[in-house]
């Protein structure tokens, strides 16, 4: 007997209106939904800062930016950072960190079995709701090839796991030097990337000596939103 590889679910429209589906959830209430979400902006610019500040609030429950947040644990991968620039920053940050907000440093990666990984810890920490990884560059499969097809692909098995273990999975990632219109379009690698996400954040500014940069947000469950923001 042959198996069937097909996996989709068919429902009728009528059923569909009449069934109660559970409102999607949010870290950061309109802003920052649960599923996979990737944050870019170019070298310097601050997305760690912002990154960082944004686990501290979660872990808190207190709102960000007039926004209220789902309290819950935080775990920040610091790729790229070691414990005493992350010291430093949270002195600057706050004066009280929050209980429930891990940080890992070190190097992993996509091939060398993160998800694997981030399973584990969320079984002995069933209450994480937030997972920052700095960068993702980092654990990415090397490839000299950049398609929509690869992007894609290695992004559906991050997107799978966020939904499998119900957490915002948030990425910190890179801009590309080249300028456009459209921000989202600044995300270095292809369009597969913006495609196979939930929600996309952008920090820019024009010169890197201002001290202002510009938020961009847009994704499926959230509405586009353009802000300034100290950096």
């Amino acid at each position: 007997m042959q198996s069937n590889p097909h996996k989709l679910t068919v429902i009728d429209g009528e059923t569909l209106m009449d069934k109660r589906l559970p409102p999607t959830k949010f870290c950061v209430d309109t802003l920052l939904p649960q599923g996979l979400c990737i944050l870019g902006g170019s070298p310097k610019v601050g997305k760690s800062w912002l990154v960082l500040d944004l686990c501290v609030h979660v872990a808190q429950g207190t709102p960000l930016w007039g926004l209220d947040t789902t309290k819950g644990q935080v775990l920040y991968l610091c790729l790229e950072d070691g414990e005493r620039r992350i010291q430093e920053r949270l002195n600057t940050i706050t004066d009280n960190v929050p209980d429930g907000m891990y940080f890992a440093t070190g190097c992993t990666s996509i091939e060398s079995g993160v998800c694997d990984w981030l399973r584990d810890f969320k079984r002995q920490h069933p209450a994480i709701a937030l997972v920052a990884i700095d960068t993702f560059q980092l654990i990415r499969t090397p490839t000299p090839d950049v398609s929509y097809g690869g992007d894609y692909a290695e992004l559906r098995v991050l997107k799978e796991l966020a939904d499998e273990l119900g957490i915002c999975l948030l990425l910190v990632h890179h801009l590309r030097k080249m300028n456009d219109k459209d921000p989202v379009n600044k995300l270095s690698g292809s369009t597969g990337i913006s495609g196979a996400v939930d929600a996309i954040f952008v920090l820019d500014k024009n010169k890197r000596i201002e001290r202002l940069a510009t938020f961009y947000a847009s994704g499926r469950d959230i509405r586009d939103r353009k802000d300034s923001a100290g950096a």
